[in-house]
């Protein structure tokens, strides 16, 4: 991992959004909540001991403006202190923004991402039939669904001619029909951050980056701010069967989120949010190069739609809970041979960027050869209780 900077961190305009973070201070031996300002990181854990807690007050934004909290340093000197292979542990380093809310995660919301849904459940996880079915997919279907909303008549129009010419998939029922998918992405806490290494399951052998917006949601289920996630994704596992979903989904080190969380204030907002331009970019030791964007605007249901089928009556989140909003595409360049697609290579350097909210940077390794996810929920609270926090 190539040794990061604040340019690799902070979004355009640098400070002056109300950016929100969490460190690893090893003199607490646990992490700070803070604020990421123009004259250093500072501590405000003392003030709320948690993301959850910053996130549930009325106005988080102005709540942490108002926060003087303790400087711990410049943030400059611990962006380059968080890789793992090149970490000071008597230093502070970064972690995910995220503590105690739940890891939630939309799919099918694009019309792209959806395609290569139905291509992989047809290709039953093999990249080598992904082409050929890729291209009759399309003629049947199309490639911009954008326009399309889900629940329609005119969704359902399309679902019966589809049903006809038996070309009908489950992806397409959470993709165009009025129910959408939202599943737990993997434990709470779990997260990886930006600059550490994301996670792959060993066995996997075809996947990718998923580049999405991540919104962090109240537990009264109003929407405080974003920051960017990559929910990494084995293609080879779900396209075998929707069943392994969780096996495709939630591995040690598989949910990056980062680098800050950005609070909507006046200058980010909720409509900021709904225009967000998502870059990737994909650098191989073997060479390879994949670059990529998309935007927010070709969701095919509202980000409120999204967090509104996830929270309610029927399903509460007390700690409030972040909300993957899905991929906007999915990567299928030829990396090896003509027609085999896209698939991870260890050591690969994925960089997920959005003018607003800064750089997601993560290096690809198996999951086994990630840093062991040791600190939990239990271990959180054991630690603040010690710091007399809580």
């Amino acid at each position: 991992m190539t040794t990061l900077t604040v340019k690799d961190l902070l979004p355009e305009d640098g400070t002056r959004g109300t950016l929100a973070g969490r460190v690893w201070l090893p003199q607490a031996n646990g992490p700070a909540v803070v604020a990421v300002r123009g004259d250093g990181v500072f501590d405000v854990t003392a003030r709320f001991p948690t993301i959850s807690a910053l996130c549930e007050e009325d106005n988080p934004a102005k709540a942490l403006s108002l926060t003087k909290g303790e400087r711990i340093g410049d943030l400059d000197a611990i962006v380059a202190n968080t890789a793992p292979d090149q970490r000071d542990r008597q230093k502070p380093w970064l972690l995910a923004p995220v503590d105690l809310q739940t890891l939630k995660a939309a799919g099918v919301t694009f019309a792209i991402s959806m395609l290569e849904r139905v291509i992989e459940e047809r290709a039953k996880g093999n990249p080598a039939s992904a082409e050929a079915i890729r291209k009759e997919v399309t003629r049947l279907i199309g490639d911009d669904l954008s326009k399309l909303k889900p629940g329609s008549d005119q969704a359902m129009h399309l679902k019966q001619v589809l049903i006809d010419q038996n070309a009908w998939s489950q992806y397409l029922e959470v993709g165009i029909g009025p129910d959408a998918e939202v599943f737990t992405k993997a434990p709470t806490m779990s997260s990886v951050g930006t600059g550490m290494d994301a996670g792959l399951h060993p066995k996997s052998t075809w996947n990718n980056p998923e580049p999405e917006l991540v919104l962090f949601v109240s537990s009264r289920g109003k929407i405080v701010g974003g920051a960017l996630g990559n929910d990494v994704n084995l293609r080879d596992f779900e396209g075998r069967s929707a069943l392994l979903l969780s096996k495709a989904k939630d591995n040690n080190a598989s949910c990056a989120i980062g680098p800050l969380l950005r609070l909507f204030d006046d200058s980010f907002t909720l409509d900021d949010a709904r225009k967000l331009d998502i870059s990737l970019n994909v650098k191989g030791a073997d060479g390879f190069v994949l670059d990529g964007h998309s935007s927010i605007s070709k969701i095919s249901r509202d980000p409120t739609d999204l967090v509104e089928q996830t929270i309610g009556k029927v399903h509460q989140y007390p700690d409030g809970f972040v909300l993957f909003l899905g991929t906007m595409f999915a990567p299928v360049k030829d990396r090896d041979a003509p027609g085999q697609g896209f698939t991870h290579k260890r050591d690969d350097i994925v960089t997920i960027a959005a003018p607003q909210l800064g750089k997601l940077v993560n290096r690809m390794r198996t999951s086994d050869e990630c840093e062991p996810w040791t600190f939990g929920i239990g271990a959180l609270m054991k630690n603040l209780a010690q710091r007399k926090l809580i």
